[in-house]
């Protein structure tokens, strides 16, 4: 049922109103419903108009006895104006910008309204007051007692142009109490082992509550409700995957002993866990699904490359998705390291570059071929690993081929992603889904690799299809990054660390949240201070590094001209990059050991971690400072904990329970409410949720029993469909 047709009679929505709705994505009653409030507001102490003062915060009883509606001719402002009377004297109520106010309110309405008494020269009025309308109301004689309001908070929601949270306030009413017993999604055994209300019960509590426990119960049943949903697809989605096959993965241990041995370094106790773990994977018969999470630093590409190692050996391929240009390029320079004495051959393909190492003329080196060459040699199993970007999911892309006489049954068997979240669903699952044409039954084996911090409930509840791994041992002989906070007047101290780093033969980032100036920051008081790239660049290069190579990158340069600043910076020849945050992922030159992050106020603190990670490539003091133009008690706080913080899993689970779920690399990218996200700070709900879906799907997989609740995820569009 859509809004406007159980309350267009009431409310009279005029057009913007409609659309206002539609941009909020608000097109059914129970979407009305489920737009919770964002916070309440308790009602200012009861009294009676004779005895209210100016400035005091109060709430009046009374009787409506004159409402109109104006406009001003200056300023075209609609204004509704009414008279409120509770037996000891008159008051103004003024609403300015909600006209639908006067088709609201009637004379003799009897109304609660609340808030701050203000005087002009002539008479006290409250201006854009809340409100409640009661049953029934006596005038009370002069100098009478108000009665008391006891349940006295009134919600608060988020609001949009032409539609205030008086608006909503009204038009949930008008619903609750025109609703019937609504279907619970969920069952009932689980709302009693919780404690949890009804759906009536909840709807309520959240829009009305009494006191603050009536909502507290609401939220927690809401917020356990969305992750318990969410939990269901995964775990669902995952019972599924393990009913499909996949190429089987001979793993050799002495093979793989031999490979990792070629590495400079020896791998940590956690990388040789998370390989066990895969190799495990490998030998069931159905596809690995596995996230691996690892601290910036802590070597997920080692680990990526001797699983893609033993996929090689075993005759197939693998396919590793980067989100940028750089990584990949990035990644495929590593590859080519690692893979340079087994004979296995290697290819990239990105918008801009197609390569394939090694070359038939020289064998340490990658060679720049066609688009159209490095496709064939792809299908007909010529490369055994190929790295790219969203190219990867091109349709021209294919892996294997029918004839398997030909081409020795060589089929796609392993997909990793870095970064995952990155991507959009869609693009994952393309890369995923690419089908093995000489045998379309198999699934490819599939891991997803991060570095952005994510706490251990998100992990659960994004994840939750994925078996998780942790790398939570860095390489010995790193050492901890000092990380300075550096105020507008104490620059100079941090140019001149840069200076004594590059003498030692070092390199330095400078990072800016954008690229140039805006016309907004022109005018904006509050982005006039945000550092651009193109004009540090010019500032440093000429002003305060002059004697020193300084160079910029960002985003939007043309690939080849980043792809040459990269190398010339890998190189040494560059001493001081200025950048944006498009260094963040993966870039990985050892010899850069100091980052200065301009305007860091302006970053959420996984990013910050992830920049600062940039310097930790090698066993040099690495050094990061922090530029801030903000002295707020709140922005030093969160900038201190990224110095306190021992590691980048600390660190988010900081900003989960200090900041807010914004910094998990937002919730619109997980599809998460507010009230959802609130969720993820209480690891019990989630791993109860988590519990109760594998319990649901173990007795009943297909749901058959829970309708209500196989009608919710359908509707959310959260059933998994598999192919």
């Amino acid at each position: 049922m859509k809004p406007t047709s159980l309350l267009k009679d009431e409310l009279r929505l005029t057009e913007f109103q409609k659309k206002a709705l539609k941009k909020l994505d608000l097109e059914t009653v129970e979407d009305i419903l489920r737009h919770f409030p964002s916070r309440y507001e308790e009602l200012g102490e009861t009294k009676t108009i004779a005895d209210a003062m100016p400035g005091d915060k109060i709430t009046l009883r009374g009787k409506i006895t004159k409402i109109e509606l104006e406009k001003t001719w200056r300023k075209k402002m609609n204004i509704a104006r009414a008279v409120l009377n509770d037996g000891t004297g008159t008051i103004k109520l003024v609403w300015f910008h909600q006209p639908f106010i006067a088709n609201i309110l009637k004379e003799g309405d009897a109304i609660f309204a609340g808030g701050k008494v203000q005087q002009n020269s002539k008479d006290f009025y409250l201006a854009n007051p809340t409100y409640e309308k009661i049953s029934s109301y006596e005038t009370m004689p002069t100098g009478g007692q108000a009665e008391l309001r006891k349940d006295g908070m009134i919600a608060v929601y988020p609001e949009t142009r032409g539609l205030s949270s008086m608006w909503f306030r009204f038009a949930i009413q008008k619903i609750l109490k025109k609703m019937e017993e609504p279907e619970d999604t969920i069952p009932e055994e689980i709302l009693n082992k919780y404690r949890l209300p009804s759906l009536k019960n909840a709807l309520l509590y959240i829009h009305t509550p009494k006191i603050p426990k009536n909502a507290e119960a609401a939220r927690k049943r809401f917020a356990f409700e969305e992750i318990f949903l969410i939990q269901l697809s995964r775990v669902q989605k995952r019972q599924k995957q393990k009913k499909q096959m996949s190429v089987v993965i001979d793993t050799k241990q002495k093979e793989l002993n031999l490979f990792l041995e070629n590495f400079s370094f020896k791998p940590t106790g956690a990388q040789m866990r998370a390989i066990k773990h895969i190799v495990e994977d490998f030998g069931k018969g159905f596809p690995m699904a596995r996230f691996l999470e690892g601290d910036v630093g802590s070597g997920k590409t080692a680990v990526a490359a001797a699983i893609s190692f033993l996929v090689a050996k075993s005759g197939h391929q693998t396919a590793y998705m980067a989100p940028t240009e750089v990584l990949a390029r990035q990644l495929f320079n590593s590859f080519t390291g690692y893979f340079s004495a087994t004979g296995a051959k290697v290819g990239l393909i990105t918008s801009s570059t197609c390569e394939k190492f090694p070359s038939k003329t020289e064998k340490s080196k990658p060679v720049k071929v066609s688009k159209a060459r490095l496709l064939k040699w792809l299908k007909e199993g010529e490369i055994d690993i190929i790295i790219g970007t969203h190219s990867l999911i091109q349709d021209a892309v294919k892996f294997s081929a029918k004839d398997k006489a030909v081409y020795r049954g060589k089929k796609l068997a392993l997909v990793i992603i870095d970064e995952q979240h990155r991507f959009g669903t869609n693009q994952r699952a393309a890369l995923i889904n690419k089908k093995n044409e000489s045998d379309e039954s198999l699934v490819p084996h599939f891991l997803s690799m991060s570095a952005t911090p994510i706490p251990r409930t998100l992990a659960l509840t994004i994840y939750g299809d994925l078996d998780l791994t942790l790398l939570d041992e860095m390489p010995p002989g790193r050492k901890k990054i000092i990380t300075e906070i550096v105020m507008p007047d104490e620059r100079s101290s941090a140019y001149e660390k840069i200076r004594e780093e590059i003498k030692k033969g070092r390199q330095a980032y400078v990072v800016c949240p954008r690229i140039e100036p805006s016309e907004e920051s022109k005018e904006n008081i509050l982005t006039l201070n945000m550092r651009a790239v193109k004009e540090e660049y010019e500032k440093l290069s000429k002003d305060i590094f002059s004697e020193h190579k300084v160079d910029m990158l960002y985003g939007k340069m043309k690939p080849k001209e980043k792809e040459k600043i990269m190398k010339n910076f890998e190189e040494g020849k560059i001493d001081i990059l200025v950048a944006t945050s498009v260094i963040e992922v993966g870039v990985n030159v050892p010899n850069a050991t100091t980052i200065i992050i301009e305007g860091a106020e302006r970053f959420g603190l996984a990013q910050l971690h992830q920049l600062r990670g940039r310097v930790l490539r090698s066993n040099h003091q690495p050094y990061c400072f922090i530029f801030t133009e903000s002295r707020t008690p709140q922005t030093l706080k969160r900038l201190k904990a990224l110095g306190q913080a021992k590691n980048g899993f600390e660190l988010a689970e900081y900003d989960l329970q200090f900041r807010g779920p914004g910094e998990l690399s937002g919730k619109k990218q997980w599809g998460i409410t507010d009230v959802g996200m609130e969720a993820l700070k209480n690891i019990k709900m989630v791993e109860a949720a988590r519990l109760e879906a594998q319990n649901i799907l173990e007795k009943d997989p297909d749901l058959k029993k829970y309708l209500p609740l196989k009608k919710r995820m359908e509707k959310e569009g959260l059933e998994i469909h598999m192919e």
